[in-house]
């Protein structure tokens, strides 16, 4: 899996204001900002975006995804 495949599986079922991903074809590192994690804590976030992978990362086509996720104003706070 490309990082443009993922970009557009996690971008198709959420809302992202940003969403940068880095990795090796398996192991990923993503930056998402989304309206939807308003009020959300970090886990429910997490599962928002599992969420959009489907299966892929129970048949290991997606091995690992780690993130960080921020609301639009989380993410406009954060230092340059």
């Amino acid at each position: 899996m490309t990082a443009e495949q993922l970009q557009s599986l996690i971008a198709a079922g959420l809302d992202c204001a940003h969403c940068a991903l880095e990795g090796d074809g398996r192991h990923w590192y993503a930056t998402i900002v989304s309206p939807a994690f308003e009020g959300k804590r970090l886990i429910q976030r997490h599962q928002m975006v599992y969420a959009t992978l489907d299966s892929r990362m129970h048949t290991d086509e997606v091995h690992a995804l780690s993130m960080k996720t921020y609301t639009p104003a989380e993410w406009a706070a954060q230092p340059d």
